[in-house]
């Protein structure tokens, strides 16, 4: 009986243990979204929940998201579907709003900027 409780033991400590971080590749991913946001000047505004707010408002918030994510985000996909596209109070896509007046989800943005990102 101890030996099988052991047993039992070991397999969780083993599943426990290896549960996956995000990797550093994962995390830079991550970081040079963030940074595309932050740079794009104060003509673009980001949009949540009707109000727009300035892109270094939006760095902010997505990062604030990211933290309280925690474990949640593993992967740069990961933090585009649980931070990056719509507000948790709303339900409302987040969105760019441009100088010309055109806006765009930040969802799918933000996926065409990891598409284009140089590779490191």
């Amino acid at each position: 009986m101890k030996m099988l409780l052991l047993s039992a033991v070991l397999v969780v400590a083993g599943l426990l243990g290896s549960a996956q971080a995000m990797t550093a590749e994962e995390d830079a991913k991550i970081q040079y979204l963030i940074t595309r946001i932050e740079t794009l000047g104060v003509e673009v505004k980001f949009v949540r929940n009707g109000t727009e707010y300035a892109a270094q408002k939006a760095a902010d918030h997505l990062r604030l998201k990211l933290k309280k994510a925690g474990d949640h985000v593993k992967t740069v996909e990961e933090f585009i579907d649980l931070c990056a596209t719509k507000s948790s109070v709303s339900g409302k896509p987040y969105q760019l709003k441009f100088p010309d007046g055109t806006t765009t989800e930040l969802a799918p943005y933000l996926r065409a900027q990891l598409k284009a990102r140089p590779a490191p």
